[in-house]
């Protein structure tokens, strides 16, 4: 199950799969791991050419035995309001995470961006975070650093108070898919440069032609769809205040 250690078996049959050259999102899919999971675990033991079951689990166990227990993490604030389940906050925050950081995301980011948006009034303080993921402080700067550079989190400090709190944009996926869309058209417009400074007609420039009219197509479909979005939920709004 995801989350849980790899047991023998698992690397074993991760090492089938790499024997019958399956990519890692294959493999990853016949033992219902994230794919993050087996490739941190190939290219920890060896890369898959030297890849040996075996000797990975024994490595793995000897690393867990040098790791110390880890610190508990603070109760989740809120979890339980509404009548929810304080373990199924934590466990569905813990997936949100893996979820955000196969998209690119760093791993303490990605946390940082769970622990936000389902947290109620989508705010918490460093020290929170600090709490909250087991890290230190200079980790969580680092990350929301690099959160608020992508304009997925911002900064406030209310009157008053010491200490500045973070803050998740509620649409944090739509400006997440509007950066998408932007950066496809971006890579489609140095790959028609390219094509133009190798020639059209060459096989190299052919292929980078093929390159941009794909990555172009995808973005402005891409904004196509965030637009459409965008003017629903507005609409809809509209909709709710004349009630």
């Amino acid at each position: 199950m995801p989350g849980e250690r790899l047991t023998l078996q698992d690397r074993r049959r991760i090492a089938a799969g790499l024997a019958r050259r399956l990519g890692y999102a294959e493999i990853a899919r016949e033992l219902s791991r994230p794919t993050s999971t087996i490739t941190r675990e190939v290219q920890r033991n060896g890369g898959p050419r030297t890849y040996q079951a075996d000797r990975a689990h024994h490595t793995a166990a000897a690393r867990a035995q040098r790791q110390p227990a880890a610190t508990p993490h603070a109760p989740i604030a809120g979890a339980a309001a509404f009548g929810r389940d304080p373990e199924a906050v934590r466990t569905f925050r813990a997936q949100l995470t893996e979820v955000s950081a196969q998209t690119g995301l760093g791993r303490v980011a990605a946390g940082i961006l769970a622990c936000l948006y389902t947290t109620d009034d989508g705010s918490l303080t460093a020290a929170d975070l600090v709490a909250q993921l087991n890290v230190s402080p200079a980790t969580i700067s680092k990350a929301i650093g690099d959160l608020e550079q992508a304009q997925l989190t911002r900064r406030e400090r209310e009157p008053g108070a010491r200490h500045d709190r973070y803050h998740v944009n509620g649409d944090v996926w739509y400006r997440s898919w509007i950066a998408s869309a932007q950066q496809n058209i971006a890579l489609a417009q140095f790959a028609a440069q390219g094509a133009a400074i190798l020639g059209s007609a060459t096989p190299a420039g052919a292929r980078l032609t093929d390159t941009s009219d794909l990555l172009g197509h995808l973005g402005q479909t891409m904004l196509t769809a965030a637009e459409d979005w965008a003017r629903r939920k507005e609409q809809g709004t509209a909709s709710d205040e004349g009630r």
